[in-house]
C-alpha cells in the first residue's frame, strides 16, 4: 500500500484494522469528544469497480454488501451505523441542524429532508456522513461547545462557499466562535488533477478577489485551468474566521490515490462512494 502525498509532511494518518484502512486527522483525534475518520476503497465486501469498501447505496450496490461496509468501518472508527445522520448531496450551500430525531435517517430510516449538503450538530451519540469520490469533505469541530460540523464542498460548494455557510450556522445554532473551531479539509481532488473549463473559473470571479484567483487557479496552454479546490476552501475558512493553525488541509489526493481512494475522475464514473464520518461522543 503506498500512499502518493502532498506535500513534505504526512497530515492525515493511515490507521490498518484487520485489512480494513481508513484515515484520521491526529489535530481531531486529540479532541476526545468527537469521533472521526475518512474511508479508503480497502476492508469491505463489495466486489467489481466497486470493491471494497463501497458507502453508497445509489451507485447499483447489493445493499447488504453496503450494509455489512458501514459496519465494519463503523467498528474500526467507533460508532454504530445505527446513530448515522446522512446529507442528501446536490452541490448546495444548504446545511442542516440535525437533532436527535434525525438518528438513523439516511441508514435505518428514509431521509426527509432533500439538498443538504452540510449538517451540524450539538447531540452526543449522532455522528453525520457525506460521501465523496473528489469533492471536498469539510470537517468542524468545536471543543468549546461541543459542536459539530461536516460539509461537502465540489466546485459549487466552495463558489457559495458552503464552508463558510457552515461556521456561521455554528455561531447562530451553538454560539461557536470561530477561534475556538477546529476545521479540516479532507481527502479530494488536487490542483494538479482536476482541469476545469473556462466557465468555471467565471463562477468563481463573483465569489473570489483578484488575488485570490491567482491562488486557486492556473491557466493551460489549452485554455483551460486547474483548479486547486484545497486552497480555496482553506481561504473561506480563512475568511469565516478560523485561525489559521486551525485549519489542516489534505495531503491525499483521491485521484492521485485512485487504487486507494475512489476517484470520479480517474474512474469516469465507474466508482463507489467515500464516506467522512463525525460526531460527539456520549
Amino acid at each position: 500500500m503506498e500512499w502518493i502525498r502532498n506535500g513534505k509532511e504526512p497530515v492525515l494518518r493511515v490507521n490498518e484494522r484487520d485489512g480494513l484502512v481508513w484515515l484520521t486527522y491526529p489535530a481531531l483525534e486529540e479532541q476526545t469528544d468527537f469521533v472521526h475518520g475518512f474511508s479508503t476503497r480497502l476492508g469491505g465486501v463489495s466486489t467489481g469497480h466497486l470493491s471494497s469498501m463501497n458507502l453508497s447505496f445509489s451507485r447499483g450496490d447489493d445493499p447488504e454488501h453496503v450494509r455489512e461496509n458501514f459496519r465494519r468501518i463503523g467498528r474500526a472508527i467507533g460508532f454504530a451505523p445505527e446513530d448515522l445522520v446522512f446529507s442528501d448531496q446536490t452541490h448546495t450551500a444548504n446545511v442542516r441542524v440535525v437533532t436527535q430525531q434525525d438518528r438513523g435517517k439516511g441508514y435505518l430510516l428514509p431521509r426527509d429532508y432533500t439538498d443538504v449538503d452540510g449538517m451540524v450538530t450539538n447531540v452526543p451519540g449522532l455522528v453525520l456522513a457525506t460521501f465523496f469520490a473528489d469533492c471536498v469533505p469539510l470537517y468542524f469541530v468545536d471543543p468549546v461547545k461541543r459542536a459539530a460540523g461536516l460539509s461537502h464542498s465540489g466546485w459549487r460548494g466552495t463558489v457559495q462557499k458552503i464552508g463558510k455557510v457552515t461556521v456561521e450556522t455554528m455561531e447562530r445554532e451553538y454560539e461557536s466562535r470561530p477561534k475556538d473551531i477546529l476545521a479540516a479539509i479532507g481527502p479530494s481532488i488536487c490542483r494538479d488533477c482536476y482541469e476545469v473549463s473556462a466557465d468555471v473559473r467565471e463562477a468563481f470571479l463573483a465569489a473570489f478577489d483578484e488575488r485570490a484567483m491567482g491562488q486557486i487557479f492556473r491557466p493551460k496552454e489549452n485554455g483551460k485551468y486547474l483548479l486547486d479546490l484545497w486552497e480555496a476552501n482553506r481561504l473561506i475558512l480563512l475568511e469565516a474566521g478560523i485561525l489559521p493553525e486551525h485549519i489542516f488541509v489534505t495531503d491525499l489526493c483521491t485521484c492521485c490515490n485512485a487504487g486507494l481512494l475512489f476517484s470520479h475522475r480517474a474512474s469516469k464514473g465507474m466508482r463507489g462512494n467515500l464516506a467522512a464520518f463525525l460526531g460527539i461522543r456520549e
